[in-house]
């Protein structure tokens, strides 16, 4: 009998963990192994995991509590969401005015960008303005670790309470408990949940833990702000669904050995996108860029050939970038094309247009194009101080430290206009550009100190 009772509870054990096989890039699952995910088309991605559950299919039942009635949009009444200041000016633009309650926000960087030292100052100074408690739960470092990095930021240790601890059912526990308004998770790969017999940082462990994280800060009101690791490719590790299930999306970048950190926004459901933040890390932690055009351009003594200075527009705001170009006599079969900051394919575009419309050819010549100090441009308006950057590094010619150019160029090699140009030439103007190459649809409606061409 006793034999048969251990059979009997070891079937009932094997009932409960099903294997399956899932793609840690995509999060497909597959019934069996294969090489190739089915989905994504990737190789070697496909990995066993093991679900604890029943042995047999759930059935759906409905939720308890009053049954789902439709509306029409006419009957709701919608309600401007408060927001929560962090303290933080450049990452409350980037957020569209602060922290909404209820939000969950997705922060990835490159390790050791600042991502941690951020939202620590961010939690500080958010209970000095808003007077509410907030918690750091870390399941990277230890409590006196983050002591020590409090310490040397100078951030009140009395206002600031940790957790350290990695699985999900206690964080939420705990969180439920101190019934913060803001809580802080680093990082979410790795939170684990015992539904799963797998890793942390797996691609089952990771959706669970984010749709965990996710329903109680909707059901509480607590605003999440969530860290997420990147790929060598820079994207957030785990499945793209992650992505698709919080609120905002922002992404920390800029060279580890650098002094200048930007915040951007690819996602953001309560505020306008592409917005960007400029920090400086020093020795007391991250510091507010106010003014970004300032640091961006390099305003050497002596103007050089190849050097244009442009007005790109990020989010809400315009910013001075200086735009470098080298053009050298190519010795290879083929003539190289690199950019750093700019698109390559854009280049490839501009250089052809050039050749067809304007006479000049680079086709014997290397083009190396760079945006100064990591910023990355993205629009069209980039177009006319490139071109005048090649041609000046070209002719070795150069421009006029006061002059400032902008401008889209279409393939039959019109220049055509670009938004918010009013607003590029008063940043212009207030950093002491006397001279502007421009669209005719960009020209100034009213007087300026400035010459426009």
């Amino acid at each position: 009998m006793p034999r048969q009772n251990a059979r009997v509870l070891r079937g009932r054990d094997a009932l409960k963990q099903k294997k399956q096989f899932q793609c840690q890039n995509c999060g497909a699952v597959f019934s069996k192994w294969s090489g190739q995910c089915a989905e994504c088309n990737e190789w070697n991605t496909i990995v066993e995991t093991i679900v604890t559950g029943g042995g047999h299919r759930a059935r759906f039942t409905p939720s308890a509590g009053a049954a789902p009635t439709v509306h029409t949009l006419a009957e709701v009444s919608p309600e401007e969401q408060p927001r929560l200041a962090t303290g933080i000016g450049e990452l409350d633009r980037v957020l569209g005015g602060g922290l909404v309650a209820g939000s969950v926000v997705l922060l990835g960087g490159d390790p050791g960008i600042g991502k941690t030292t951020l939202l620590l100052q961010s939690l500080a100074s958010s209970k000095f303005i808003n007077g509410v408690d907030s918690l750091f739960v870390s399941g990277e470092e230890s409590t006196a670790q983050i002591a020590l990095r409090a310490e040397r930021l100078k951030l009140p240790l009395a206002d600031l309470k940790v957790l350290t601890e990695t699985n999900v059912d206690r964080i939420l526990a705990e969180t439920a408990r101190e019934r913060p308004a803001l809580v802080v998770i680093d990082s979410v790969q790795t939170v684990f949940s015992m539904k799963f017999q797998s890793a942390p940082g797996s691609i089952g462990q990771v959706r669970e833990a984010a749709t965990r994280l996710l329903h109680f800060a909707k059901t509480s009101r607590t605003s999440a702000l969530i860290v997420g690791h990147v790929t060598k490719e820079g994207q957030i590790a785990g499945p793209r669904v992650l992505e698709h299930m919080v609120d905002t999306v922002l992404y920390f970048e800029g060279e580890a050995d650098g002094r200048y950190r930007m915040l951007r926004a690819v996602k953001n459901r309560f505020g306008a996108v592409n917005e960007l933040g400029v920090f400086a890390m020093t020795d007391k932690g991250l510091k507010e860029v106010a003014n970004p055009s300032a640091i961006f351009l390099s305003r050497q003594p002596e103007a050089a050939p190849g050097s244009v200075v442009m007005v790109t527009w990020e989010g809400s705001r315009p910013m001075l970038v200086e735009v470098q170009a080298l053009v050298d006599e190519s010795h290879g079969s083929q003539p190289r094309r690199l950019t750093a900051g700019l698109e390559h394919n854009r280049l490839a575009i501009l250089l052809a247009v050039l050749h067809r419309h304007g006479g000049i050819a680079t086709f014997d010549q290397d083009v190396f194009i760079n945006i100064v100090g990591g910023v990355k441009v993205s629009e069209t308006a980039s177009d006319l101080a490139l071109i005048a950057a090649v041609i000046s590094s070209l002719r070795n010619q150069i421009f006029d430290r006061e002059t400032i150019i902008f401008g889209e160029i279409g393939l039959a090699g019109e220049v055509r206009p670009v938004q918010s140009g009013q607003e590029r030439l008063r940043e212009a103007v207030k950093h002491g550009f006397k001279r502007a190459i421009v669209p005719h649809a960009n020209a100034p409606r009213q007087a300026m100190d400035m010459k426009i061409e």
